[in-house]
């Protein structure tokens, strides 16, 4: 049975073998060279330093997706609204994991005061990511057309959100 946790430190190079599959064979990230294990580990630290959560689904004790959020833009007023990141190991799709780990994701986005999740779906073409954000309630709010290139051809962008909690309803609690 698959088990979502917070990341560890120890899980970094499984997390950095997966986003290296996604950005040297797909279109889901415009990324062209992918990181090192050790700019994986930073991107993590930033993430956590703002208390937001980066999670892994595991099985078996090998770790077969993550998933986190982080501010949507790098400027303070952004803090209450997080982009979210989701990437499952190859061969892990079709069995829900990624249904699961977004869900939790949102929840514990939500705990933290988070309360829009906005995903940035690499290429318009990459219906599994779309279908996922709509399963949980994200809804399409408009597509970036031909802002990346890659592979020798021009990708958009699809933006989808979701609100939480009570989304603009009130003001934020302070953090």
């Amino acid at each position: 049975m698959p088990a979502i946790r917070p990341s560890r430190e120890t899980d970094i190079a499984a997390i950095a073998a997966i986003y290296t599959h996604y950005v040297l064979h797909s279109t889901c990230t415009f990324e062209i060279e992918p990181p090192s294990p050790a700019d994986m580990a930073a991107r993590r630290t930033e993430v956590l330093s703002r208390n937001l959560p980066w999670l892994v689904i595991e099985e078996a004790g090998q770790v077969l997706g993550y998933a986190y959020c982080n501010w949507f833009k790098p400027r303070p007023a952004y803090r209450y609204s997080a982009e979210n990141s989701i990437y499952l190991a190859p061969g892990s799709e079709g069995r829900g994991l990624g249904r699961l780990l977004l869900a939790e994701l949102a929840a514990q986005a939500e705990a933290v005061g988070v309360r829009k999740l906005i995903a940035v779906i690499g290429d318009s073409g990459n219906a599994a990511s779309v279908g996922l954000h709509r399963k949980l309630g994200f809804e399409p709010v408009g597509t970036v057309r031909s802002c990346g290139w890659k592979f020798d051809r021009w990708l958009d962008i699809v933006l989808m959100e979701k609100t939480l909690g009570d989304g603009d309803r009130s003001a934020p609690r302070a953090q």
